[in-house]
């Protein structure tokens, strides 16, 4: 007997199941606000050298801020200030050379440097000065916090499979609250670095856990639909995101602006009920039997009670021993289950690594950045809801080639099309944004019909560890601008393709019932 038999009695997309839907979609909204973070809190404000410690008197006490510049601070071919150098003394003459060019030295900046707040009240570039030779360290932030997604997304997703989906998502919910405030009231770097660590790490149990939360308790018919609602609570978080950080500008507050809702999860986590397939599968029936009566009752399909008996849940899964521990390990213990990680888990990381690459780049399109992040959020409205039809249409493994190819040839028209034609440009990368976002969309729930139940959280930690390997990684590709422009878009454009060739070589999982066990992996090839 399949699970899918007793969802089709007492109704596999009711009122019970749109229940759970809206409490995912509450906790999951500060998700994508965390993820985006460092687009705001580390952005890079136009900055010049602090000349103030040259007020001495004399000729430059008489001088105009703009005329202090002017002999203290090189300019750029473009005519802006020097962000990284000043002169090694004043350089009076340029006041009546209207060419602005000199062959003075010039030094690194000696005493810090002066930030324009017109944009951005505060950051944590201008708290810690974290720029010219120090730039490293704000790309490290994003890096640091994903490095945390990534540790988190493992041990939630073993704790998953141990303890039950429920808890750890409780745990998820408060521990990462408790991180991200914390971190808001960091008196160093490094405090601040260790305190994202440690959010990143908690706060990756709210995705893994929600999104097979949602898939096992839903019928076949509506597994993509839920799919897709679970992707638009990132598209919703992301457009509220950048209406956010336009109104706070202070990185301090920012950070417990977009945390603060995490409240709300919480207060709504108690009428989340516990997955009743992974209750079955570790032989705790009884419960399993109680959630699906409340599934019943909801739903309005009481006649249909008298079937949910223990005996006949006892018989969904009965080719392994519902009293051992799974683990990691055996996702790679048997032959198809390795190949199934092993495709999984490039995809993920190239999923991701396409998806974050494009999205950490919101400067250099002509365009203010809280509308260059709205315009990127706005866009995976329409992208993923088309996705809901190619889902249907055409299947989970079509889509997510076709969506990672196109990304992939969003990126390549970019390098070729000339920086000057700024509008065009700018189409090309949202559009590129919307197949990327569709291409994420997916991969949650074209994975999380791939692995079976009794290691299926385990599959989506391993899997989401493996994105946010590649999450970490894109900001790092991002810095290759310094090598050549176009670096960074190229290799985004290989990586997009790499996905689209490793996902051809998956199953395809429209219209077939979730397996169980690895035994079901195994005799399915």
């Amino acid at each position: 007997m399949k699970f899918e038999n007793v969802l089709a009695d007492i109704n596999g997309f009711g009122r019970f199941q749109i229940m759970i839907i809206v409490i995912s979609f509450i906790g999951r909204f500060t998700l994508p606000c965390h993820f985006m973070l460092s687009n705001f809190i580390a952005a890079v404000p136009s900055h010049h050298c602090d000349i103030s410690s040259l007020d001495g008197g004399g000729i430059f006490m008489n001088l105009s801020q703009t005329e202090r510049l002017l002999v203290t601070i090189p300019v750029k071919q473009d005519g802006t200030p020097s962000s990284c150098q000043m002169f090694q003394e004043p350089q009076y003459h340029l006041l009546f050379n209207t060419s602005h060019i000199t062959d003075a030295r010039t030094v690194p900046c000696q005493n810090g440097w002066v930030y324009d707040n017109t944009t951005f009240k505060s950051t944590l570039t201008s708290e810690w000065d974290l720029v010219c030779d120090r730039r490293g360290k704000n790309k490290a932030t994003a890096t640091i916090f994903f490095v945390g997604v990534m540790f988190g997304a493992m041990a939630f997703g073993s704790l998953s499979d141990r303890y039950g989906r429920r808890i750890m998502l409780l745990v998820s919910y408060v521990s990462g609250m408790v991180f991200a405030v914390a971190s808001a009231f960091s008196t160093s770097y490094v405090m601040f670095t260790v305190l994202r660590f440690l959010t990143g790490f908690c706060i990756t149990g709210i995705v893994i856990v929600s999104a097979v939360l949602s898939v096992e308790w839903v019928d076949i018919e509506h597994r993509k639909i839920v799919g897709v609602i679970d992707s638009l609570s990132w598209t919703f978080g992301n457009t509220v995101f950048s209406l956010i950080a336009y109104f706070v500008n202070d990185w301090r507050r920012l950070i417990i602006s977009v945390t603060l809702p995490l409240i709300l999860g919480i207060f709504t986590w108690r009428w989340m009920p516990e997955s009743a397939r992974w209750l079955i599968a570790n032989g705790k029936l009884e419960q399993a039997q109680m959630y699906l009566k409340n599934c019943a009752n909801m739903n309005r399909t009481e006649e249909s009670i008298h079937t949910l008996k223990t005996e006949t849940l006892s018989t969904i899964v009965t080719t392994e021993k519902r009293d051992r521990t799974y683990s990691y390990l055996d996702l790679i213990r048997t032959p198809e289950m390795r190949k199934l990680a092993l495709r999984t888990g490039i995809l993920w990381f190239c999923v991701a690594t396409t998806f974050y690459g494009i999205s950490f780049k919101i400067t250099g399109f002509g365009l203010n950045i809280y509308l260059t992040q709205f315009t990127y959020a706005l866009i995976e409205l329409p992208a993923k809801l088309a996705n809901l039809y190619f889902l249907e249409k055409i299947g989970r493994r079509h889509t997510i080639v076709g969506t990672l190819l196109m990304t992939a040839i969003c990126l390549g028209l970019n390098i070729v099309i000339p920086k000057e034609m700024s509008v065009a440009t700018t189409v090309v990368a949202i559009i590129g944004k919307g197949f990327s976002s569709a291409s994420f969309a997916t991969v949650v729930l074209y994975s999380s019909e791939l692995y079976p139940t009794v290691v299926r959280q385990n599959g989506m930690g391993y899997n989401s560890f493996m994105a946010r390997f590649g999450v970490a990684v894109a900001p790092m590709i991002l810095l290759l601008d310094e090598v050549w422009t176009e670096l960074p878009q190229i290799v985004l454009c290989f990586v997009a393709v790499l996905g689209g060739i490793v996902a051809r070589t998956l199953s395809e999982t429209r219209n077939r019932c979730l397996p169980e066990t690895i035994e079901d992996i195994e005799q399915k090839q």
